[in-house]
């Protein structure tokens, strides 16, 4: 499926100064700052620019525009949460190359089967600049990398829990079936009182009553919903039921599609999920690639070049004949990997990122790639062999650890992303 270019990018516009007539002595200042996020600014321009951008998304799937004041908060609300993490970012010393972002760039061009020169002219005829088209990319990949090294990397997955799954119902339910959702949340703050929790489950019943009416789910979601994804009229993609917090996974196998849920209290408030597609089922054979490699991090005490040089030293001792397992036990900061010489064994390429997913296809069996990034810091890969399999007992493992680890960070990610939120400073001017 190609993916929308107004889906992958989302400009942000500078903030600029409008110069009346000849006539007109007078300098016309049309921005201003709408909110002060600890050391830094979001301008009017910026929340005009995304408001416009997402009142474009919302009438092209056909639903009604929110009031223009509901709109602003919701937009203004995700500009904050974006600007905290870069900031973060930006003092995790978190940088993105030219060379990642061209990379980057062409991914998403390849992937809209267009060339880069089709891909700046598609750009300009949906009226958004190239220039802008980086800088919104750039903003998402170091967004990523952020919640990579303070979300992902805090979450464990036990032995027990991945074999608890398998021999589950629900497990066994998991190798057949997905959903595709949207969802809307009323959240509580943490320590909440008992009347604000009241308050909230009464709005999220409101909700749901008014989707039992026949209300527009995603105009309500845009509306209404704290969700990260409630400008997508809460659109979350496919999951499957391991990756929802319980009873959510049980609920869904028995919607209809088009169904909704009942809210349900979770520890970010209360959440009405939508079945919008289902798909799965029957056995398949998939590709799976034997690969090893090492990873560098970078860390308080060394910083991204000094872990690309790092890397490099190691990519040129391998290449003069050290051995790749030994310089994996000795250097790899892989810590599931670095004691079996930097092995992954068999895997799935779809449960790795991207970013070593590409790495990966493009380097023939038995060869070593180039060194590379990705956001866990900086490898070096080697290609054992590719086969393929059917859902064997291995497969059916690393998928469980797989949902086990998505839902997991699921639940993490809105609780971080709420403690970031209740530490920065933040003074909104609307």
């Amino acid at each position: 499926m190609k993916t929308k270019l107004t889906d992958c990018m989302r400009p942000l516009l500078l903030g600029a100064l409008f110069l009346g007539t000849a006539a007109q002595a007078e300098v016309k200042p049309l921005d201003r700052v709408v909110a002060i996020v600890d050391n830094d600014v979001i301008m009017q321009s910026q929340l005009d620019a995304r408001v416009r951008e997402v009142q474009q998304t919302i009438a092209k799937r056909g639903a009604a525009v929110p009031p223009e004041n509901v709109l602003d908060d919701q937009v203004l609300e995700r500009l904050i949460i974006e600007n905290i993490q870069l900031q973060i970012g930006d003092r995790s010393g978190i940088r993105i190359t030219d060379e990642e972002l061209n990379q980057a760039l062409g991914t998403i061009a390849q992937r809209n089967g267009m060339s880069l020169e089709q891909f700046r002219a598609a750009l300009a005829k949906d009226g958004l600049s190239y220039a802008d088209a980086r800088d919104q990319v750039r903003r998402e990949m170091i967004i990523s990398r952020v919640r990579q090294r303070r979300v992902a990397e805090r979450i464990q997955v036990t032995d027990q829990e991945v074999q608890n799954f398998l021999a589950s119902d629900l497990g066994k339910l998991q190798l057949s079936e997905e959903f595709r959702l949207a969802n809307i949340l009323i959240p509580v703050p943490e320590a909440a009182s008992p009347a604000t929790i009241q308050t909230a489950e009464r709005q999220a019943q409101d909700i749901y009553q008014q989707l039992q009416k026949g209300a527009d789910f995603a105009q309500l979601a845009i509306a209404r919903s704290a969700s990260e994804t409630a400008l997508e009229g809460g659109e979350m993609g496919w999951r499957k039921a391991a990756q929802l917090p319980p009873p959510f996974d049980a609920m869904l196998g028995a919607l209809s599609v088009g169904e909704v849920t009942e809210p349900m209290r979770t520890p970010g408030g209360f959440i009405l999920l939508k079945l919008l597609e289902k798909r799965g089922g029957g056995t398949q054979v998939r590709d799976e690639v034997n690969v090893r490699h090492i990873l560098i991090k970078p860390s308080e005490i060394r910083s991204e070049a000094e872990a690309k040089r790092l890397i490099e030293r190691l990519h040129q001792r391998i290449r003069a004949g050290e051995d790749f397992a030994e310089l994996a036990k000795s250097f790899s900061e892989d810590p599931g990997s670095a004691l079996n010489g930097g092995s992954l064994n068999w895997i799935d390429p779809g449960v790795l990122v991207p970013e070593f997913r590409e790495v990966m296809s493009n380097t023939a069996s038995g060869e070593i790639s180039k060194p590379f990034q990705s956001p866990y810091g900086w490898h070096v890969l080697q290609v054992m062999g590719r086969r393929a399999t059917d859902s064997s007992a291995e497969f059916r493992e690393q998928q469980a650890l797989n949902l086990l680890r998505n839902r997991k960070y699921d639940e993490e990610l809105q609780t971080w992303l709420r403690q970031i939120r209740d530490e920065a400073y933040v003074e909104t001017k609307l």
